[in-house]
This record gives C-alpha cells, sequence and structure tokens, in this order.
C-alpha cells in the first residue's frame, strides 16, 4: 500500500491575531488574542508570555494581561487576508492547497527537485511570503498533512519513510488540531494512560475501532502517519463539477456571498445523489477580461454545504479585495472536487464518545440528515443545543446541522435562572393570560418581588380561566446586561390548574411595578 504524499506546509503562527491586527491597525508587538464565545482561540506570542493562552475566559486573559488587545474571531476575515500568502506561495509552486487560512500544503516532490532540494524550496518560500505578503512563517515537510503541519510548527523537515517516529514521541494533544474537534478523545485517551502520539499508534486497529467512534479510527491512522483516510479506488463520475457562468459579472462580496451559498447547494447536493463526499475542493474563477484565478482547498474532515460555501465565499472575497485583484468581474465559477470519499467517511455523530451500536446509529442518522441537507439547503436542518441563560426559551438555540455544537453564552451563575425541573414545552411566542385573585382584580408584582394578592384563576390565550390549586413563587428576573432602554425586570410565578382530565402546571411571567402583562413561558408536562 502506498503511503501518504510527501508534502511541505508553510504555516503562519498565530494567524487569526495576524488578520485581526492587519485589520485593525494593531501594531505587532503588542499582545493581542482572538476571542469566540469569550474564550481564547488564538493568542500573539506577546500575550502567551503574559501568561494567556488558548481556552481561556476573556475575563482570566485580562487579568493575566491588563494591556491585551481583544479581537472577535472572524473566519471571512483570516480568509480573505490570507489571500496574498497563498498567492506568493502559488507564485513559486504549483499545486498549492489552503488547509486553512494560516496553512498552506504544496506537494515535495517536483518543486524541490527545480529548486535544488527540499531546503532551498522551504528557505525559498519563507524569503517569498515575506517579501510578497509581510508575514512571518515557518516551514515542515513530511509524509501525509498531519506530519507535515506538525513538522511546520517545530520548523523540521522529517526525512521519508520517518513521519511515525517523528510523531511518536509528541503529546496526545497534537490530535485536536483547530477545527478537528478532538478534546473529549484526548481527554479519554489520557485517562487510559496513552500521553503521546506513539502510545496511541501501539494500540491495534481494530482494538480502536472495536472500543471508539470512527473519527478516533481516523485519529489512529494520522497517530501511525498514514493517511488520514485509505484512498477511494473507483471512477469518478463526470457530472460531479459545477460550473456557473453570469451575465453580470461579480464585482461586489455581497453578490458573491449569494453565488456561493447556491454553488455550495449544487455541489453538495451532486455529491451526495452518488454516495459521495469532497475532502479536496478547487475553486476556479474566470473574469470578463479572460483572467483565471484557481485555488485548492484541502478539509480535513468532508466537506458539508455550508463548508464548500464558506470557501467560495471566502476565495472572491480574496479575489476582489486583495491588491493584485483582477482587472474586471467575474464571469464564470466552477468547482472542481479533486478528492472524494464515500459517503460512510463522514464523521457525523450526535454524541461525541458515542461506541459500538449508538456509534452505528448516530452515524446512520448522521447521513440521512445530510441527505436531508443536501436535498433542502444548509438551513433547512437543526438541533438544539443547551445554552447559557435564565429562561428556558433563552437556553435552548438551534444549530445548522453541520456546524460545531459549542455554547456561544459563557456558562455563569445566572441569578434568577429557573429552578430544575424545566418547562417540557416552551412556546416560540408566549401566549397572554389573565391572572385575577380571589374577587377578580388583576394580579400585580410589585418592584419588591411581591404578588399583590394570591392567584386565584388564570386564563391562557382567551380561553375559560381555571382554577389555581397552588402557586410557587415569584422569582425576580432583571434585564441581561447591556439593558435595553426602558427595560423593566420581570417576576415568574408556577401554578397548578384545574383540568377536568388532569391538572396542567405552567410557568408564568409577569412584567413588574407596571400594568399586569402576563404570559406563559412554558408548560410542564
Amino acid at each position: 500500500m502506498n503511503g501518504p504524499p510527501r508534502l511541505l506546509v508553510l504555516w503562519c503562527p498565530d494567524w487569526p491575531v495576524v488578520a485581526a491586527g492587519a485589520a485593525g491597525g494593531t501594531p505587532p508587538l503588542t499582545p493581542a488574542a482572538v476571542f469566540s464565545a469569550n474564550r481564547v482561540v488564538a493568542c500573539s506570542a506577546e500575550a502567551r508570555r503574559n501568561g494567556v493562552g488558548r481556552g481561556m475566559r476573556r475575563r482570566d486573559a485580562q487579568s493575566r494581561c491588563p494591556g491585551l488587545v481583544v479581537h472577535q474571531h472572524d473566519p471571512d476575515r483570516d480568509a480573505r487576508l490570507f489571500e496574498p500568502v497563498a498567492a506568493a506561495v502559488e507564485a513559486q509552486a504549483v499545486g498549492v492547497e489552503v488547509v486553512r487560512p494560516g496553512i498552506v500544503a504544496v506537494p515535495v516532490t517536483g518543486a524541490a527537485g527545480y529548486f535544488g532540494g527540499e531546503e532551498a524550496l522551504a528557505e525559498l518560500l519563507i524569503d517569498e511570503v515575506e517579501a510578497n505578503a509581510g508575514v512571518e512563517c515557518q516551514v515542515g515537510i513530511a509524509d501525509g498533512l498531519f506530519a507535515a503541519i506538525l513538522a511546520a510548527r517545530r520548523a523540521a523537515l522529517v526525512a521519508p519513510g520517518q513521519a511515525a517516529q517523528f510523531l511518536a514521541p509528541l503529546s496526545i494533544a497534537e490530535l485536536n488540531q483547530p477545527g478537528d474537534d478532538r478534546g473529549e478523545l484526548v481527554d479519554t485517551l489520557r485517562r487510559l494512560g496513552l500521553r503521546t502520539l506513539g502510545a496511541f499508534a501501539a494500540l491495534a486497529e481494530r482494538d480502536v475501532a472495536g472500543r471508539f467512534s470512527r473519527d478516533a479510527v481516523t485519529a489512529h491512522r494520522l497517530a501511525r502517519g498514514l493517511a488520514e483516510r485509505p484512498p477511494l479506488r473507483r471512477a469518478l463520475p463526470p457530472d460531479l463539477t459545477v460550473t456557473e457562468t453570469f451575465d453580470d459579472p461579480l464585482r461586489r462580496i455581497d453578490e458573491a456571498a449569494f453565488v456561493a451559498k447556491t454553488l455550495g447547494e449544487r455541489f453538495f447536493a451532486g455529491l451526495a445523489n452518488h454516495g459521495l463526499a469532497c475532502t479536496r475542493l478547487a475553486i476556479v474563477a474566470v473574469t470578463e477580461a479572460g483572467e483565471e484565478r484557481v485555488r485548492v482547498w484541502r478539509c480535513a474532515e468532508p466537506l458539508t454545504a455550508r463548508a464548500t460555501a464558506d470557501r467560495v465565499r471566502w476565495q472572491c472575497e480574496g479575489w476582489l479585495t486583495t491588491r493584485d485583484r483582477p482587472t474586471a468581474g467575474i464571469v464564470r465559477l466552477r468547482l472542481d472536487p479533486e478528492e472524494v470519499v464515500g459517503g460512510q467517511a463522514l464523521q457525523l455523530q450526535l454524541q461525541l464518545g458515542s461506541m459500538g451500536r449508538d456509534a452505528d446509529a448516530a452515524e446512520r442518522a448522521g447521513r440521512a440528515l445530510v441527505r436531508i441537507q443536501g436535498l433542502l439547503g444548509p438551513d433547512a436542518v437543526f438541533t438544539p443545543l443547551l445554552d447559557g441563560g435564565r429562561g428556558p426559551a433563552e437556553r435552548v438555540r438551534l444549530v445548522p446541522w453541520g456546524e460545531p455544537r459549542r455554547p456561544v453564552v459563557e456558562d455563569r451563575p445566572w441569578p434568577g435562572r429557573l429552578p430544575a425541573p424545566s418547562p417540557a414545552r416552551v412556546p416560540p411566542r408566549p401566549p397572554a393570560a389573565l391572572v385575577l385573585d380571589a374577587v377578580g382584580d388583576a394580579v400585580r408584582c410589585t418592584d419588591r418581588g411581591e404578588l399583590s394578592y394570591p392567584p386565584a384563576t388564570v386564563a391562557v390565550d382567551g380561553r375559560p380561566p381555571r382554577r389555581v390549586l397552588g402557586s410557587a413563587g415569584p422569582w425576580m428576573v432583571h434585564p441581561s446586561l447591556p439593558a435595553k432602554r426602558g427595560a423593566r425586570p420581570k417576576a415568574r410565578v408556577q401554578v397548578v390548574l384545574e383540568g377536568e382530565d388532569d391538572d396542567l402546571a405552567v410557568l408564568l411571567e409577569v412584567t413588574v411595578g407596571v400594568d399586569p402583562q402576563w404570559t406563559v413561558e412554558g408548560i410542564y408536562d
């Protein structure tokens, strides 16, 4: 069996910080960090010297480095500003593949022979990127993309056939590269006493497949210095390429974004119809003046419709906004799948860490959801995620299938959070309720969080009133900061209503200190 291809990887350290600093005009030596969901996703070397690290909360990072410059995570900005780096590499070597903004890969064989060896090629590309893009970078060479990326982080040239030996002493945490989301797998392996890639690679593949999820089998192959997945030895159908021609040339970013979404959906649906998924995508743009721009994207996981659209949009933005942008608008876009895998290679699971029959069921469900997504579009399939917040409606967030399932709200005490158990049903539009006391007056809640009188009857959405058998509360809920002008505190009350067949428990909400406006926030089953 042939081994993985020998690749040169050019890595721009801390690229999200470099791109954010370039966009915001931050001096290069200023301590800075990029945050997503209030956690550090990347930080500069100066910030690391002050104790800032990946995954750290914003408050902790700023306490360790008071002068820290804060940037928000923006993948579009990172990809757009990386285009000059990719173009500089492409000027000297063919077959450039953008792994992700900050990392490009180049086949070594042809270029190294032309420029007089691998070391000469590495030095040439470093000088070229610094001269034409003004960016510092490191280069690594090894067999296979995973080993080459780790070699680039260490500025190492790994001899042919020595990838496994190079990887063996490295930490098992290297499996959790940005975008791979293998944090839970790494934690599990550490608890099992597997601290290095070599210790993990020493396990038999059948044991890994029987104990862990499919993604762990992929990680095991990487730890052994093998290709991420075996090659798919089958003739590709001729109709997988998607081409779009425009009567009115694309000159603006918003036009490119609209076109990217449509092309991504068509491309993904065509692959899904043949039971395939793309792991290496070539995007070709032709301008009205006959100029042609080509860029290849290599992907760690098979592309979804949304991920395809993102890469098309990023590439168009880069072409239309860089210094060497084309002299005319784009009149034709073509998507070519340069590498595909079987649909079963999609790493889609409803839960991380699923094993055995649960993993198989999750995988089948994942393929079904991807199929529906291919038919109806990337925004047609959602999964719920429990997030931070005080009320039941605030805590449930719908995440498009294929997107990272990570909470976006910082987990904190949330004063006023509803105690367990939570309502089983949360109306998308809370219906109005009329809450009366024993003499028929509307029940109010004072600024001190006290009800004017105990509730006696509740009428929901104009229906006949029902007698209150019991109640609890009120619990005050203050507006989240920053609060909107005129926002008032609210209070929640749990009540049990008498019913003909069965009693009903509901969660009510009312605005404090004004005319009572009650709504039903949730229903307990």
